[in-house]
């Protein structure tokens, strides 16, 4: 006797990725440089160079850290980059610009670090609705990673997918 009811979206081969899973789950946080500012205007060599040596960085442990200056002041791009220095021991990632620029970041990472050669020749869906907001950038971002070797890439839910690439066909060679 055949089942009544056959999975076919079990049945159909079908990888699904999930840009959820991606998330890093590492505690996110800003770095303001207004704060190392005297009198909120200028930065000076001498203190700042001070309170890098003197400043806890263990409080940066596996934290992916913003580095920002909300203050309307000019900064030095030495300053940015010394302060790179003592979070490069302690920050599991840190980039210059705001919590969005981090979240960018952190995407790029992980997307970066997924092995193409597991979805060489697949056909991908790339879920779309879930419980954490995805940002735009990470689905372009996927595409980018994922386009080179699959043979097809939808958009949803397996049961109820967009089309968004299908790999052509290899050209016939007449003799």
């Amino acid at each position: 006797m055949e089942p009544l009811f056959v999975n076919r979206v079990a049945n159909s081969g079908l990888v699904t990725i999930n840009l959820e899973e991606f998330i890093h789950p590492g505690e996110r946080v800003i770095y303001d440089l207004k704060d190392n500012l005297f009198h909120g205007l200028i930065l000076r060599e001498k203190d700042f160079r001070e309170f890098i040596k003197t400043n806890d960085w263990a409080q940066y442990d596996g934290k992916n850290v913003a580095i920002i200056c909300s203050a309307d002041a000019i900064v030095p791009t030495w300053a940015y980059m010394l302060l790179a220095t003592k979070l490069q021991n302690h920050a599991h990632r840190y980039v210059f610009g705001n919590l969005d620029a981090l979240e960018q970041s952190l995407f790029e990472e992980a997307i970066a670090a997924i092995d193409t050669e597991e979805y060489r020749d697949a056909k991908v869906v790339v879920k779309g609705c879930g419980n954490v907001p995805v940002p735009t950038f990470a689905y372009v971002a996927i595409m980018q990673k994922l386009l080179p070797v699959t043979s097809s890439i939808m958009y949803g839910e397996p049961c109820s997918t967009v089309p968004l690439y299908k790999k052509p066909k290899a050209a016939s060679v007449a003799g």
